[in-house]
């Protein structure tokens, strides 16, 4: 068994992708555990990820998903095809700084806290500015957050007062804490909460995945956290998010719908469910 397998997932985006593994095979370099890193591709190889992934990189294992089969199912062919302690879904536009151990550090962090079910790390702009990236999902926050993905937040106070609620603006990211949820462009989860509750519902094409597998998590008493000294950098493109306006969008931008469906799907499976977990602990 393999200590930790980490996923990419590919979509047409095989540049970033390689930057990005390359950035994880720097930080791994003398990493006293075994690392599986692992290209689940979802664009059925046509534009060549499989061959130039292995020319550079024959320790990694391609995976291909058969099509384009999502995000959340799309990682989950890349878990399943290795046994690991721990499970990371990493987003193909992250990069690792240098000499952080940042792999090293996430595996240690995690056997010395074995209650704990899923990580987040600190996300950093490629400017070095703050990314927030965990969230609450309390019905108020998930409520708003379609308005967020269309900048309403930037023309409406009472929007942007929800909005930071849910991105969680009030409290102090120099600190790790339980939170809510945190986004699956970097989440590390633990094979006994797999073993427990199962993978990404893949009722999710794409969008919230991260937000449901977290609180059923939390249902079954596996907390999440954020830590503040595990560091990466994610562009995070938001490409759900470029066509502004709520009907422009959802005419115009095929992702916006996406998202859309997803949050209607999520709202409709945790009806009369919707709480603030991580408060009981902080």
């Amino acid at each position: 068994m393999k200590d930790v397998n980490i996923v990419f997932l590919n979509y047409f985006c095989k540049d970033d992708i390689l930057n990005a593994v390359d950035s994880l095979v720097q930080d791994i370099k003398d990493c006293p555990y075994d690392v599986q890193i692992t290209v689940a591709d979802n664009s059925e190889n046509k534009d060549g990820m499989k061959e130039d992934l292995l020319l550079r990189f024959p320790q990694a294992l391609y995976v291909d998903t058969g099509g384009n089969v999502g995000f959340g199912k799309g990682n989950v062919c890349g878990f399943q095809r290795t046994v690991a302690r721990y499970y990371f879904a990493l987003n193909r536009d992250t990069i690792i700084p240098e000499q952080s151990k940042t792999i090293q550090r996430i595996i240690a962090f995690m056997d010395g806290h074995p209650q704990i079910g899923c990580i987040g790390p600190k996300l950093l702009n490629m400017d070095g500015t703050l990314q927030y990236s965990c969230y609450r999902f309390d019905l108020p926050s998930i409520l708003i957050k379609p308005l967020k993905q269309i900048h309403f937040d930037r023309k409406y106070r009472w929007v942007k007062l929800r909005t930071d609620h849910l991105l969680m603006t009030d409290f102090d990211h120099e600190s790790t804490r339980p939170v809510d949820w945190v986004l699956g462009a970097a989440m590390v989860v633990r094979k006994e909460v797999v073993d427990h509750i199962g993978w990404f519902d893949d009722r999710y094409f794409m969008y919230l995945e991260d937000c449901d597998w977290c609180r059923r998590m939390w249902d079954v008493g596996w907390p999440v956290y954020y830590v503040h000294d595990i560091v990466i950098r994610h562009k995070h493109a938001r490409d759900s998010a470029k066509i502004p306006g709520l009907l422009r969008a959802l005419f115009k931008n095929k992702l916006a719908r996406i998202h859309a469906s997803s949050w209607i799907k999520y709202l409709l499976k945790w009806r009369g469910k919707h709480k603030y977990y991580a408060s009981k602990l902080s």
